[in-house]
């Protein structure tokens, strides 16, 4: 029978985890957020320097386009009875030559998501954020481009969403497509604040 504390003793397993100590530009400090009542699972990268500064998931500008995306007001997201947050990798990776991140350990999802999705039995949605894990989690469903497979959200939906990682990078993105805040944003707003039972979040709260 899955519990608090079956649970709890997962994720301070994981909080552990050590697997990548090698490999890692900084000390190893997996972030997770999770619950036996999560309702919404969010499966992103991996965290960031402030996030692995602050041990807060999605705590930068990033974080902040994504909760405006969502519509999700950071008292509900930050809340691990409502959202579950499990990246693709645990831990900062760490940069490339050119400044940007690098990919997410690959020994964290094979070795860690199986056991911690067994004791999440409410999601009822999970957004799969940027390539990394749209490819590990629907590769039958996932087309030859990123953008092909969000386009293509309602055969996913309401049950799974995929959309891009909201870094800056994705700001010409949304220009070039704008059925993304057309359409797939509002159907995931409104499949959201109907899993949560919340309403819509001011501005000044996202």
């Amino acid at each position: 029978m899955i519990g608090n504390n079956s649970t709890d003793c997962l994720l301070s397993q994981v909080r552990s985890c050590q697997l990548c100590v090698k490999n890692l530009p900084l000390e190893p400090k997996p972030i997770i957020q999770a619950s036996i009542s999560s309702k919404i699972l969010i499966i992103g990268q991996a965290p960031g320097t402030k996030a692995h500064r602050t041990g807060i998931p999605w705590n930068d500008a990033s974080g902040k386009r994504l909760r405006n995306w969502l519509k999700i007001p950071k008292n509900i997201f930050y809340n691990k009875s409502q959202i579950a947050i499990i990246p693709m990798g645990f831990c900062y990776p760490g940069r490339t030559v050119n400044g940007g991140d690098l990919p997410p350990k690959t020994e964290c999802a094979p070795t860690w998501h199986e056991k911690i999705l067994k004791l999440l039995p409410k999601i009822e949605l999970t957004i799969l954020i940027g390539s990394y894990a749209q490819k590990y989690y629907i590769e039958t469903a996932r087309k030859a481009t990123m953008t092909n497979t969000v386009s293509n959200w309602r055969t996913l939906f309401p049950r799974i969403a995929a959309t891009p990682h909201p870094s800056w990078r994705t700001l010409a993105w949304e220009e070039k497509n704008p059925w993304f805040k057309m359409e797939l944003l509002p159907a995931l707003q409104t499949r959201i604040r109907k899993i949560l039972n919340a309403e819509s979040p001011s501005p000044n709260d996202v």
